[in-house]
């Protein structure tokens, strides 16, 4: 049966879709070109007509994944209840869960950024907007009394750094810490970082 034709979006679309989860079968040294268009039956040279280089569309495809990640962040923080609870809310989501996929495309993207330029400068592009969403909030807190903080970007990369380097930890080394004292740990960071009141940490 003959394939429906795609507009240039859908195509684009379909393309990074199809990156994104040979990348997470292969890694992204090792994905070729060749496997997203095998994966879709199409050819080589309609990948390159749509990315020109593997480098282009391993980046593309980051972005592509990354992003909706993004949306559902600023979703997250953007509900109509206090700036606490839209924090926790956030942090908590962040934590890797089950086969922590999201983790392992960030994993892998900051592996490869260390050796490609175009790379590292969309991961730092997005690991920055992550950052200034949870400042943002942060700071509407401090304006709303809720609590205090003195430099909301500054707690926000504490913050980040705590949970990137738990999330490895966990999707890297499986069994390596309950998910639940991971939890603990963050809302004890969290409580420290905003002035509040310690709360009784889970034992599991």
């Amino acid at each position: 049966m003959a394939r429906v034709r795609l507009s240039v979006a859908e195509r684009r679309a379909e393309l990074l879709a199809a990156t994104v989860e040979q990348i997470e079968v292969r890694g992204v040294a090792a994905v070729r070109i060749a496997d997203v268009a095998a994966a879709l039956g199409v050819s080589n040279a309609l990948v390159l007509y749509h990315f020109s280089t593997k480098e282009r569309l391993v980046a593309a495809a980051f972005t592509h994944a990354a992003e909706a990640d993004l949306a559902h962040l600023r979703a997250l923080l953007g509900r109509r209840t206090t700036a606490l609870r839209r924090l926790r809310a956030a942090v908590r989501w962040y934590a890797p869960t089950g086969q922590a996929k999201g983790w392992r495309l960030w994993i892998e993207g900051w592996s490869a950024a260390l050796r490609e330029p175009t790379l590292r400068t969309v991961t730092r592009d997005l690991d920055q907007q992550w950052k200034a969403a949870l400042a943002e909030v942060i700071a509407e807190g401090v304006t709303a009394g809720e609590f205090a903080c003195p430099d909301p970007r500054t707690t926000a990369l504490r913050l980040t750094a705590l949970l990137d380097g738990l999330a490895v930890q966990m999707t890297a080394y499986e069994g390596t810490l309950p998910r639940s004292r991971m939890l603990a740990w963050v809302d004890e960071s969290l409580n420290r970082e905003l002035g509040l009141a310690p709360v009784e940490a889970p034992t599991g």
